[in-house]
């Protein structure tokens, strides 16, 4: 690989993700800043840095001169050959192994630390509640924010369901529901302050939420079959965890892909790749 491209918070974070990527250090390449961060409120205006870093051309020779020398050294003679080959192919073997148990306790694991549900599998004993908490939090933040939204709240024993609904429904998503995922987590610590059990928060505008989730599984479908056919592994961009969890759920039972995420938050993503 000769080159990375990579997001994050600021030109640092980014460039470390693209070291990584290539494994090297920093004096081993160029980094050139394609766009700068720029900072918003709730996410409304904010934006990643990206860059793209390319190995220096001197590092580039002396890696391909490395390879060379690696491809004489394994042309000896037969018997050797033959010993090498052995253990090349019992190593692969037991590498997929514990690439394919990782990969199935990291998805176990997303699916346990996922607090929200399915728009579509939404409880259907939800009623309306009137002066909740969470109504009065959230009518005092979006009019801090100049937004002007109505706000119904529904409930049961277990879940908080807020529809907002309004002008400025738009600007309360934002990019990607950046500013409804941040509103919604806010809410939910809000909810759950001081209390025994937990209430999931679940914050939708404009029916967002469920038409997200057809989104990324058309998305998760499309890549799919772009891998079968490639036989290459696709890299998605950066997701929350439960749009991580959709993609997960929508390709579990596809006999000929599997997925996986990498990364640190808020920068994870989910792999999919041949089996």
């Amino acid at each position: 690989m000769d080159f990375s491209e990579k997001w994050g918070k600021d030109v640092d974070e980014a460039t470390r993700l693209a070291l990584i990527d290539l494994k090297l250090t920093a004096d081993q390449v160029n980094v050139i800043v394609l766009e700068e961060p720029t900072k918003g409120f709730f996410g409304i205006g904010s934006k990643l840095a990206k860059v793209r870093v390319e190995v220096k051309p001197e590092i580039k020779a002396e890696s391909e001169k490395e390879e060379v020398q690696k491809y004489e050294v394994s042309n000896k003679p037969a018997r050797q050959e033959k010993t090498q080959k052995k253990e090349f192919e019992k190593r692969p073997e037991k590498r997929e192994k514990r690439e394919k148990k990782s990969e199935y306790q990291e998805s176990t694991k997303e699916t346990a630390i996922e607090s929200g549900f399915s728009i579509r599998e939404k409880p259907t004993d939800l009623v309306e509640l009137k002066d909740h908490i969470a109504e009065s939090f959230l009518k005092d933040i979006t009019e801090k924010m100049g937004l002007s939204l109505q706000i119904k709240i529904m409930g049961n024993d277990c879940c908080i369901y807020v529809e907002m609904d309004g002008k400025d429904s738009g600007t309360i998503i934002g990019k990607r529901g950046q500013t409804l995922d941040a509103i919604q987590y806010l809410t939910s610590l809000v909810v759950n302050k001081n209390k025994d059990k937990y209430m999931r928060v679940v914050i939708d505008a404009e029916n967002y939420r469920e038409k997200r989730e057809k989104t990324l599984e058309q998305l998760a479908n499309r890549l799919a079959d772009k891998v079968i056919k490639s036989r290459k592994s696709v890299r998605l961009e950066p997701m929350n965890p439960y749009e991580r969890k959709v993609i997960h759920a929508t390709l579990q039972s596809n006999p000929k892909v599997i997925t996986r995420s990498e990364g640190e938050e808020p920068y994870r993503r989910v792999i999919i790749e041949l089996k």
